[in-house]
């Protein structure tokens, strides 16, 4: 345990970087780390760094490991299923299919078209943006293993439930009819080369740097205005574990943000650092992710607004139940 521990914290909360950044910010600008610039400067390169170095790691193993499964792949083994199992699967291999919400179109037209249940596409969807492996890791090197172990299993929980009462409230007819009249054609994958798959995680590494590097840059600023300049009793009134209405109002407020998860996670680490319960952070990422207003908008583009309110409110009510969960139970994660 304690090698693991040792681990954990050099490569995941990566404590030799914070170290070096402690001694850039005393020696080379001269600052107390004790005052409110210097521990604003010390979290904000402390955290931009450590994200971008963890994101460029994990995205490209993921993006090395997601070339085995293309959208016609994962399709093909989705509809080897049927039922509980289905919906189970298709949570799963969204965990390691992390496409991003762009894709949601042209996904939810090849599975629709396959013959897969609505409810089976919908499990996919959730899963897919909300507990990538990623985010994940992230989620450990920020707070713990076990409350980044929990919140995948809510989350895909989250996905095999919504996805299954999609599918027994026979949604099908509310889907946009030309989503049915896109004929697919089996094509046989070519087989890449460990060349091509290396390429493509590097590709993929530029790709998402490019999308999400601002959201990195502006959420760890606010992190930083949070962790160190606006005082604690602010928050604690605001949302404080004590504020009964704390995890639908920051659920609400993650709807329609145009963030990502990785720029949202320094929020997190700094508002449960001023006291906010941990289900109230995770319910605020939890809707960033799976709840963001551009995918949703991308999904009514192929689903009729009742089919697109179910799956809206389905989330947004299971995304409460687990902020109100984790805040009852966080002693067990802490």
């Amino acid at each position: 345990m304690s090698i693991f521990s040792w681990l954990n914290d050099q490569l995941l909360r990566m404590e030799w970087l914070s170290d070096l950044v402690a001694l850039l910010v005393t020696n080379g600008f001269g600052l107390d780390m004790h005052t409110r610039v210097g521990g604003s400067i010390h979290f904000y390169i402390y955290d931009v760094i450590k994200i971008f170095i963890l994101l460029s790691v994990l995205i490209f193993t993921i993006s090395y490991i997601q070339s085995f499964f293309s959208p016609e792949n994962t399709r093909k083994t989705l509809r080897r299923f049927t039922g509980i199992k289905a919906n189970t699967m298709g949570a799963l291999l969204g965990t390691v299919t992390p496409f991003c919400s762009c894709s949601s179109i042209p996904l939810f037209i090849g599975f629709t078209n396959a013959g897969l249940p609505i409810g089976i596409t919908f499990s996919f969807l959730i899963s897919s943006p909300l507990v990538d492996l990623a985010s994940v890791i992230l989620i450990a090197s920020i707070f713990t293993w076990k409350i980044a172990i929990a919140y995948v299993v809510v989350g895909i929980i989250l996905a095999v439930i919504g996805g299954t009462i999609i599918n027994k409230a026979k949604m099908e007819k509310y889907v946009e009819p030309f989503v049915y009249n896109n004929a697919l054609i089996d094509v046989e994958q070519e087989e890449l080369t460990t060349r091509d798959r290396f390429v493509y995680a590097g590709g993929q590494v530029r790709d998402i740097i490019k999308k999400v590097w601002l959201y990195i840059f502006i959420g760890v600023g606010i992190g930083a205005a949070i962790h160190n300049w606006i005082p604690e009793s602010i928050i604690n009134a605001l949302l404080g574990q004590d504020k009964w209405y704390s995890v639908p109002l920051v659920t609400l407020i993650g709807v329609p943000m145009y963030a990502d998860i990785f720029g949202t996670l320094p929020i997190a680490e700094a508002l449960v650092g001023k006291g906010v319960g941990l289900g109230t952070v995770l319910s605020l990422m939890m809707a960033v992710t799976a709840l963001s207003l551009p995918s949703l908008i991308l999904l009514k583009q192929v689903v009729k607004m009742r089919l697109l309110v179910l799956f809206t409110g389905l989330v947004t009510v299971g995304i409460i139940i687990i902020g109100y969960t984790f805040n009852a139970f966080a002693y067990l994660f802490i």
